[in-house]
């Protein structure tokens, strides 16, 4: 029998304690994300194995998820008894048994190797983490137990406040719950930022006893990954999200959409979706009430497409992932043509917190109609790539300069490619310009799933143009034909402007054919124009320079010389 939820949170209570004090073992976090995972972190894992065993030590090595720094990879934690918990930085397998040997053995915290301390606790030469600059402007929500708990420990995140928000909308109405999520403010974070709440509202309100609750995690966006950072960290947070929206729109089941290469995205996930199955937080009589939701994982393959939210439910189905004409839309005829909503993973990650805290907690983050925390992927030309969650308003000079370090090497940042591919590229001029819905759009950017890609001066704006539209081109789908032959047309004429043959009145037809394909039967055709209209209005003279001097300004462009 199920324990109940009082004894749950005294049990996880109890085991996180534990894990803090590092009783009855040390503890040894290693950051085994994607990031961390392509910076060697497994052989980090076995090399603190091998080294605790010749040393005679006994501790306990835990695999967590993204602390954010990606910059810092391979990351470990370590808890020692008597000790605050110590962050390291760029641990290597060479590093490892010196650093066992140092800290373990000798006591020697070693702050040379050191990030940061968690807590109040102090040791000389190594700062509070949350007090370095990566850290100090974030205000984390949706990634506040990211890279701090066990993802696979359901204790861990019930010790920290998780399923408190479940708990609490199960003892109000599906109406009750709708009407918080509106009172937040939350808008979409998957990248057309509709009001959360409102779109809950349409499925609340459809008829019939089956509904369905999707949570997109596809995520194929180049230079974005905060979507499976969140399921490898702390997947917890998303799934409880989901039962939230399923008992406020009276949904039934709920499907969680992973690309199928995400192996321990889908691994974590599945085990924390038995883990509440086994806590009575899945099936039927939830926390012991009449409500019954369910959720399983369902895969995708490697199409882009498959993110827009009716070509993933064609992909559900089994069918080839391509989007469906609207109206109908979803919330009236959607999964299996019963009502159904799609949401992002960091939507449904803030709605755990807004229940438990309140919406008008969350209402107060941010800006008049940008509500809450930014969550910003930072790569390309910077010091400190990494994940960042910082609130609604913070400029994006903030978030480049003080949290990512700049461009490395003295470089000057030349342009900024925001929201994915089928987002903006707009010049570091406006770097001013806030983390805000509607501020981005003004600029001709979108904040989108948060991808932010920081370009130097010796960047090509015509070749970036070109990557983004070849991209855009091979993973169109096909089904409509503005979408299937315009991205090839566009796709041959940047192609040409980059080899010494354009034109003048290129850019112009560039222009004409994107606002054509604003006429396509779903957003990867409809937003073509967004990067072409940017990158023109942005840097119209380094078209030029291609177009009527043959010329790359950055030297780049092979076919091209560089004069001047």
């Amino acid at each position: 029998m199920p324990l109940s939820f009082d004894e749950l949170q005294q049990k996880a209570q109890k085991e996180w304690e534990a894990f803090q004090r590092a009783a009855p073992s040390t503890r040894i976090l290693v950051g085994t994300a994607t990031c961390g995972r392509a910076a060697g972190a497994q052989n980090v894992v076995e090399a603190f194995r091998k080294a605790l065993a010749q040393e005679g030590i006994h501790a306990l090595i835990h695999e967590v998820g993204c602390l954010g720094p990606c910059y810092a990879e391979p990351i470990v934690d370590i808890i020692k008894a008597g000790h605050p918990r110590i962050t390291y930085g760029n641990i290597t397998p060479e590093i490892v048994p010196q650093l066992v040997r140092d800290y373990l053995i000798n006591d020697n915290p070693r702050a040379d190797m050191a990030l940061g301390i968690h807590g109040d606790g102090k040791i000389d030469g190594i700062p509070n983490l949350f007090e370095i600059p990566f850290f100090k402007l974030q205000m984390r929500i949706a990634l506040r137990n990211s890279g701090i708990i066990d993802p696979i420990n359901i204790y861990h995140y019930i010790a920290n406040g998780g399923y408190s928000g479940l708990k609490k909308a199960l003892e109000m109405t599906s109406e009750q719950v709708v009407a918080e999520v509106q009172k937040s403010g939350l808008r979409g974070r998957g990248g057309a930022a509709f009001p959360t709440g409102q779109k809950w509202q349409f499925l609340l309100g459809a008829p019939g006893p089956t509904k369905y609750i999707l949570c997109n995690c596809e995520e194929g966006d180049p230079g974005a990954f905060n979507d499976k950072a969140i399921l490898e960290s702390d997947p917890h947070t998303l799934l409880e999200g989901m039962v939230i929206a399923g008992y406020a729109t009276k949904a039934t089941n709920g499907y969680v959409f992973i690309r199928y290469e995400h192996r321990e995205v889908i691994r974590r996930t599945q085990m924390a979706i038995n883990q509440m199955r086994e806590f009575g937080l899945l099936g039927s009589n939830i926390l012991g009430t009449s409500f019954g939701f369910d959720i399983s994982i369902a895969l995708t393959g490697e199409s882009y497409v498959s993110g827009e939210e009716t070509a993933l439910m064609e992909a559900i189905e089994g069918k080839r992932a391509m989007p469906r004409p609207r109206p109908p839309f979803p919330a009236q005829v959607g999964l299996w043509r019963k009502p159904s909503n799609i949401n992002n993973v960091k939507t449904l990650s803030y709605v755990p917190e807004i229940l438990r805290r309140g919406g008008e907690w969350y209402a107060g983050i941010g800006t008049e109609r940008s509500k809450g925390t930014a969550i910003v992927c930072l790569s390309g030309n910077i010091n400190r790539p990494g994940l960042a969650e910082v609130p609604m308003g913070t400029s994006l000079k903030s978030a480049i300069e003080e949290i990512g370090g700049g461009a490395p090497n003295g470089k000057q940042i030349k342009l900024l490619q925001t929201g994915g591919p089928l987002g903006g590229i707009i010049s570091a001029s406006q770097i001013e310009v806030p983390l805000d819905f509607d501020a981005m759009a003004g600029k001709g950017a979108i904040l989108g799933s948060g991808g932010i890609i920081v370009a130097d001066e010796r960047t090509c704006v015509v070749e970036l143009l070109k990557i983004l539209c070849t991209f855009i081109y091979e993973e169109s789908c096909g089904k409509c034909f503005p979408c299937r032959i315009g991205t090839a047309h566009i796709l041959d004429l940047v192609k040409d402007i980059t080899e010494g043959r354009g034109r003048p009145g290129d850019t112009e037809r560039l222009l004409a054919m994107g606002e054509t394909l604003t006429s396509s039967l779903c957003g990867h055709g409809q937003l073509t124009i967004s990067p072409i209209r940017s990158a023109i209005n942005y840097f119209g003279d380094e078209f030029k320079a291609h177009i009527e001097e043959k010329r790359c300004p950055a030297g780049v462009c092979k076919a091209l010389g560089r004069q001047g």
